[in-house]
């Protein structure tokens, strides 16, 4: 029996009695899986369906395949799922397990949530925008809509307390711990050593001293490839290499997390992806890189980079209790044991740190301008809200008083950014529609059409690729399309308008190339810089979608070039003329742009490329 089982008795009381209910259930307790099957047979559920949220599409999925096997019937009919690019659900569907951003905007277009009796935010300790965002507008309707709608927050590492204040005094029902004992073995940290040279060492020892097969934790996608380089022709003839990372297609996922055959064992290379609501079947042995990617939003500059940090101590504890879901197992940390006290102890809220566009808009549709009238366990912070608020005016979405308008109905209608929103529908107007929903898939799903970072170039790679990831990414552009007004046809050649079309979502991005072949300044006042061997490095003006790293080594991921001539008609109003003065102290000279000239010719008019942050 697993341990969740014995406290499901006292789930189903608590919400009898009560509309909400926290559930603190560790790692391996079943939790994911077993609850929703419980409330299936709730004198309060009638034929109302259960909700369950997952703050990635790789554990939905995981999750309603094994409450289908459970019931012994295919996914699709009485547990489904929703998640993006995906669907498989139907009328008998009564268990829906959907991503967090797919139930935003369930509620956005029914806020009474017809047909729904209960809805489970799994995994909340992840806190998440979309998921902090989900469950204050679901309290926001039980208050005025929806008094017998049911919630219920469940986590490994949940601080109840303040979850259930948030969910009006809701009880606390905890569970045992996890099933089996893990072993904890620290390895230390090598400073001088690249971190896939260390997890390929730790990797080999694991397979040595231990027996089942490995789970071995990344910061992202480049270090998964890079050790996955180093382990080629060092495994033996019985263990096979899966990574494991967002970018992959669902079936590549799914394989990565199908037991391996009898005789065999795996190596899976993960990011943060298999850090909760999964098992892998036959894992026993669990190595932890110790870091984590995570975005950082910067009101200053308009951009959001990734960022490899430590992990904090309730990621590390959920990524060792991966080890003993179905036996008991062993943790190798690549950090020393005095270091974990260090940790931060939880991730900080995404709310705290991320583009809150989305986030206004969405609340403008609500019908809320301001955001102390709803439920947080962390409101959005001021600076974060006005920058936001500021951006949607210059969109038109909202009008002074942050009532949404006619474009801000249209903009929230489309499941994007606001930014990228506005971008598609600037572009039907031009006949570019196909294009810019594109590259708005492009910006979404990571690894479409190649690793240039060229646009164009992965806008003709997505066009050449006929694997069935790039059909779903194409199928739902043209949903996107079509929910923006647009109609599918392309223009020969169209792909060199991508800097253009790009520039409308990100004009604060439009850079500009000065000094050493590679750097350039964006619009918004930061450096960024591209290998000087990249066939954009020569190019005069840049329109950027992507850029990673420190304000002193920005490193440029994804651009497209631009034209002067582009840039000047479609920021024409934003454009700046300055008189730019240089003096050399020791001579009196003047010095522009690196070459001297006489002080009478000191003073210059100069245009630069200056679009406003956030137009």
């Amino acid at each position: 029996m697993l341990p969740i089982d014995a406290i499901l008795p006292d789930l189903l009381t608590a919400l009898e009695q009560a509309p909400n209910a926290v559930l603190v259930a560790q790692p391996g307790a079943g939790k994911t899986t077993r609850v929703p099957l419980a409330l299936l047979d709730a004198s309060w559920r009638a034929d109302g369906k259960i909700i369950v949220l997952e703050p990635r599409r790789l554990a939905a999925r995981a999750a309603a395949r094994r409450m289908a096997e459970t019931l012994g019937e295919p996914v699709g009919q009485t547990v489904g799922y929703r998640v993006r690019m995906e669907t498989k659900v139907s009328r008998a569907t009564r268990i829906e397990v959907v991503t967090e951003g797919v139930f935003t905007r369930l509620i956005l277009e029914d806020p009474e949530l017809s047909g729904v009796a209960c809805v489970l935010f799994d995994e909340f300790h992840e806190r998440s925008l979309e998921g902090d965002l989900g469950l204050a507008l679901a309290l926001d309707a039980q208050g005025a809509l929806r008094e017998d709608i049911r919630l219920v927050a469940m986590s490994a590492t949940i601080d109840s307390a303040r979850v259930a204040g948030l969910l009006k005094g809701a009880p606390v029902i905890e569970s045992e711990g996890r099933t089996f004992p893990v072993a904890t073995r620290y390895l230390g940290r090598d400073a001088n050593a690249r971190v896939e040279d260390q997890m390929t060492r730790a990797i080999l020892k694991a397979l040595d001293e231990e027996t089942g097969s490995v789970l071995a934790f990344l910061p992202g996608q480049a270090e998964i490839r890079r050790t996955a380089e180093r382990l080629e022709g060092k495994l033996d003839a019985r263990t096979d290499l899966a990574p494991l990372y967002g970018a992959l297609t669902g079936k590549e996922q799914d394989a990565a997390i199908r037991p391996s055959p009898a005789g065999r064992r795996k190596v899976v290379l993960a990011t943060s992806i298999a850090e909760t609501s999964l098992t892998i079947e036959g894992v026993s042995v669990v190595i932890d890189a110790g870091l984590a990617r995570v975005p950082r939003y910067e009101p200053a500059t308009g951009l959001t980079r990734l960022e490899t940090v430590r992990a904090a101590r309730s990621s590390v504890d959920q990524r060792r209790g991966r080890a003993g879901r179905t036996e008991p197992g062993v943790c190798y940390r690549l950090w020393d044991e005095a270091q974990t006290a260090a940790l931060p102890a939880h991730e900080r809220p995404q709310i705290l740190e991320a583009d809150l566009a989305g986030l206004v808009l969405d609340l403008a549709q609500w019908g809320t301008a301001d955001p102390s009238q709803l439920a947080w366990l962390d409101p959005p912070p001021a600076a974060a809200w006005a920058e936001a608020t500021e951006l949607l005016r210059e969109l038109d979405a909202i009008d002074a008083q942050g009532r949404i308008t006619g474009e801000g109905k249209a903009l929230a209608g489309l499941p994007l950014h606001p930014r990228i929103g506005h971008m598609i529908r600037r572009a039907i107007r031009e006949g570019h529609g196909a294009l810019a929903a594109n590259i708005a898939v492009l910006l979404g799903e990571r690894g479409l059409g190649g690793t240039s970072t060229d646009l164009r170039d992965r806008l003709r790679g997505l066009r050449r690729d006929k694997g069935q990831r790039a059909r779903d990414a194409k199928a739902m552009a043209a949903r996107w399309l079509k929910q923006a007004g647009g109609k599918e046809t392309r223009q020969p050649g169209e792909e060199e308008h991508a800097g253009l079309v790009l520039a409308r979502a990100y004009p604060d991005r439009v850079a500009q190339a000065r000094g050493a072949h590679g750097a350039f300044r964006l619009a918004n006042g930061r450096g960024a810089l591209l290998s000087e061997t990249d066939a954009l490095a020569r190019a005069p003006y840049l329109s950027i979608a992507e850029v990673q790293g420190s304000a002193k080594a920005a490193r440029i991921l994804l651009a497209a070039p631009i034209s002067r001539e582009d840039i000047e008609s479609e920021f024409a109003s934003h454009i700046q003329d300055t008189e730019s003065v240089s003096l050399d102290p020791s001579g009196g000279w003047c010095r522009r742009g690196g070459s001297a000239g006489s002080a009478n010719s000191c003073s210059r008019n100069s245009r630069y490329p200056i679009p406003i942050r956030n137009g």
